[in-house]
């Protein structure tokens, strides 16, 4: 029966995840920057002196709201994380370094997708039961579109409440117990045999500290990830910068690699591998769109509470948003792998422990274990953390308010669960659950698009 259930999710994954999707994401990207005359470039300055300034003015906020900048980090928590690191060392081992170009082509126009996603998301929020901001495609499919486009909206958010667990945390809590296990064998190989035990407690943990944030509401999941994300993108930039400085005659060759890679991978890595441009395109672009969920719908859920003047204002996070993770963060991945020197297997998906390796050319094998286990510790437990807000807007749309407590109470039971099980099932399922996530609102921002464009006249006519 499974293997029967794993056979239609791989032919439903191959035509979801295939050149088509591919073409329809970057495709709204491209039509968004042309239709917004590349926005996301013309504004970038913009854009960020909007970020530092919410910054500035402090984490308060209204009843049912978080800030600006809360919204931000609460997104950015659900998208870096551990995409960021084995999801870029799995393009690169599977399409060649050429693939990171890929991925960062991909980001230019994902800033403006999810600019656009955001701003709708503000537009037609609404206050649920408790008070709270809620939005996301669901709202701006529904308010925006009318009660004919109802059965999209609630697709989306069926898919999006079935794709939260495992997206957000059966695969998260497993890249958790990968590396602190790893870490706990690499300083004394004698604790090989109690790995089961390590992993049932660290996952009693985490499930622990995350019902404490979500039942603190919003504004607790706010301030816990204004503090958190930024702390651990700086850590993980640090220890990747010192890796590369360590490494910087490798600068001009890693860009070479890259560039030629990225069009011409054969001439890089030789006949021998087999990958051709389709393999650099395609890798490149599905591990970007999953590392930063532009066109996903994801990040509109969150920065849907986000206390905010006007949806474009709180569009620009967006643009900054799919920055950070992709060209940043994703990039310092890209350099730290490609110019440490080590050897990578390709055709086979090694993730991490790639990351590892590259880590202990400078650190040494068994501080790399412990930093690594430390960071995607901290990574994957952001990404759980957004997800389960993520995933209870979801199910709070199809059930109600009232559904909202018990569906973080299981998600919390899954960190336990998932840090003892085996995650292939889950990571091909949610895999497809997360590109279904992609066609509603991909049909939502597209039919809705008059309405960003009106909104950016709008607001820069005002600004200026």
């Amino acid at each position: 029966m499974l293997d029967k259930i794993l056979e239609i999710n791989s032919a439903i994954n191959n035509i979801v995840w295939g050149v088509p999707m591919l073409i329809i994401v970057v495709g709204t990207g491209l039509y968004f920057t042309l239709r917004l005359r590349f926005l996301q470039f013309r504004k970038f300055k913009y854009a960020w002196k909007n970020v530092l300034g919410g910054l500035k003015k402090g984490s308060n906020s209204s009843s049912g709201s978080v800030t600006p900048f809360q919204a931000l980090t609460t997104a950015l928590a659900s998208c870096v994380g551990t995409g960021n690191v084995s999801g870029v060392v799995g393009a690169i081992s599977l399409g060649g370094p050429g693939a990171v170009l890929w991925m960062e082509l991909v980001a230019c126009v994902g800033m403006i997708t999810q600019f656009s996603e955001i701003t709708l998301s503000i537009k037609y929020r609404e206050r649920n039961s408790k008070g709270d901001w809620v939005g996301g495609p669901m709202y701006y499919i529904r308010n925006g579109l009318g009660k004919n486009w109802k059965w999209i909206a609630f697709l989306f958010a069926l898919f999006g409440m079935l794709a939260c667990p495992g997206t957000g945390n059966l695969i998260q809590i497993s890249s958790i117990n990968q590396c602190v296990t790893a870490a706990f064998n690499a300083v004394n190989p004698a604790t090989v045999e109690h790995n089961f035990m390590i992993s049932i407690i660290t996952g009693i943990i985490i499930a622990i500290l995350l019902a404490i944030i979500y039942f603190g509401g919003i504004k607790r999941i706010g301030r816990v990830t204004e503090k958190l994300v930024p702390f651990m993108a700086a850590i993980y930039i640090l220890g990747a910068i010192i890796v590369i400085l360590f490494n910087i005659e490798n600068v001009i060759p890693t860009i070479k690699s890259v560039v030629i890679g990225a069009f011409a991978p054969e001439a890089v890595l030789g006949g021998a591998v087999g990958f051709t441009i389709k393999d650099a395109i395609r890798r490149g672009i599905s591990r970007g769109v999953n590392s930063n969920e532009a066109g996903m719908g994801s990040a509109p859920l969150g920065h849907a509470a986000a206390e905010t003047s006007h949806p474009v204002q709180q569009g620009m996070y967006g643009i900054v948003g799919v920055f950070m993770d992709t060209i940043v963060v994703c990039t310092m991945t890209a350099c730290l792998v490609l110019m440490s020197g080590t050897e990578i297997n390709y055709g086979t998906d090694i993730g991490v422990r790639l990351t590892i390796n590259a880590f202990a050319t400078v650190f040494g094998q068994v501080p790399a274990s412990c930093i690594m286990a430390f960071i995607m510790t901290i990574f994957a437990f952001s990404t759980i953390l957004g997800w389960g807000l993520y995933g209870a807007r979801c199910t709070e749309y199809i059930f109600g308010s009232k559904a909202i407590a018990p569906y973080l109470v299981l998600f919390c039971l899954i960190v336990i669960i998932g840090s003892v099980i085996e995650l292939t099932v889950a990571w091909d399922i949610t895999d497809t659950l997360n590109a279904l996530m992609i066609f509603p609102n991909i049909i939502g921002i597209l039919a809705l698009s008059p309405v960003v464009v009106k909104l950016v006249k709008e607001y820069f006519k005002t600004e200026n």
